[in-house]
């Protein structure tokens, strides 16, 4: 056995180890089987790179060290997420990316074209931790739609624009800090949208820890109090009371199958907020919108975290629903301009961009940030402001 080989074990075994005692036997066995994977490709992949053996014990020690201290979330300092994270979840990417060489490598064939794997790790961290400002122009022709497919956004006529800013799927953690939050919150605010929603996953196992990490971020939006709404995605709900506390610090009103009424320059808004469950989800978003109907003269706006749950909603009653949770599909072809994501070749869930099913709308924003291994690869991740143009939608 290699003195590498012998360091991926005992490695694996003192993560493991440390998981199973300070947290529980879930995240043992969870970093377990993901580590096993990661370093086996690591392992099978190692010869090619032979000269590059000092960088490749560092960043591997680097993947242990921040699996390690997840045994005791929470955010830490810039200098370990740069030094630890950042560095161990890329090459964790670009190892596990390496999985099909790996078992070429296991049959004794050289592998060739491994170092793509780390040219895809690369672009995925860098849109991972970098996302640009755009406009997008949605046009509600309340044109019926046969199936659920997606939708060209149209052309926008001349009546003034509904303006949102949606923040979603932040996931405050190693890769996207405080700081960083804050000044895509302070953007947000800057653009002057007619209203901000924020559509859920605002945290990471790291930055469950201190109640204060999310309000900090968050601080900027108390500026447009009165103008901001929320609702629940998935890793919501594993600290509720956090998040349910950061938002109301703020003033931003959180949507839990709830209903908010709002004016605004484009005219009244009826937004609803649905909550994020797995189960039940049709007979859940038939009781919401029975127990708020349609407002005369209102767009109706749902925020729904999840974008598979869109099939569930009755038809006609959301004119324009946004939701995150997909990342844009996380890995795909957007960087050169086709739509085809990892999301739409395996699944039908809509994964990015503008859909259409019968009379209703639906907005997937790619999402603000990532979580776990920065794998945003030709998937970048998203800030915009979208302008909804309602001069072709029929309110009844």
């Amino acid at each position: 056995m290699s003195a590498f080989a012998i360091f991926v074990a005992a490695g694996t075994a003192l993560v493991v180890a440390a998981a199973g005692i300070l947290r529980n036997r879930f995240f043992a066995v969870f970093v377990g089987v993901l580590l096993t994977i990661q370093g086996l490709c690591a392992l099978a992949i190692q010869p090619h790179f032979a000269p590059l053996w000092p960088a490749w014990w560092f960043l591997q020690g680097c993947v242990f060290l921040h699996f390690l201290s997840l045994s005791r979330a929470r955010m830490r300092p810039a200098w370990w997420r740069l030094g630890v994270s950042v560095p161990g979840l890329a090459f964790g990417a670009a190892t596990l990316l390496g999985f099909p060489f790996a078992i070429v490598a296991a049959f004794g064939v050289e592998p060739w074209g491994v170092e793509l794997c780390f040219a895809a790790a690369a672009l995925g961290l860098t849109q991972s931790l970098y996302t640009r400002e755009s406009v997008v122009d949605l046009v509600l022709d309340g044109e019926p739609v046969p199936k659920l497919s997606r939708q060209k956004r149209g052309s926008p006529g001349d009546a003034r624009p509904l303006t949102i800013v949606q923040i979603t799927d932040p996931h405050l953690g190693p890769l996207m800090s405080v700081d960083r939050l804050r000044r895509i919150c302070e953007r947000a605010v800057a653009r002057g949208p007619d209203l901000i929603v924020l559509t859920g996953d605002f945290l990471t196992m790291e930055s469950q820890a201190d109640p204060s990490i999310l309000e900090d971020a968050l601080a900027p939006l108390a500026a447009y109090e009165g103008r901001v709404f929320a609702c629940f995605g998935n890793h919501d709900h594993e600290a509720p009371d956090l998040v349910r506390g950061a938002l109301a610090a703020h003033a931003i009103r959180l949507l839990v199958d709830d209903e908010a009424v709002f004016e605004t320059e484009a005219g009244p808004v009826q937004i609803l907020g649905a909550d994020f469950h797995f189960r039940r989800r049709a007979e859940r978003l038939q009781a919401l919108v029975e127990r708020f109907p349609r407002r005369e003269g209102h767009l109706r706006l749902v925020l729904l975290h999840d974008p598979g749950a869109f099939r569930h909603l009755p038809e006609g009653e959301g004119d324009l629903v946004l939701s995150g949770h997909t990342h844009g599909g996380q890995v795909g072809l957007l960087t050169l301009g086709l739509p085809t994501t990892a999301v739409s070749l395996a699944t039908s869930i809509p994964d990015h961009g503008f859909w259409a099913r019968g009379r209703d709308r639906l907005y997937v924003h790619r999402g603000t940030g990532v979580y776990g291994f920065p794998l945003r690869v030709g998937v970048p991740g998203e800030q915009s402001l979208l302008r909804v143009h309602l001069d072709a939608r029929d309110p009844a």
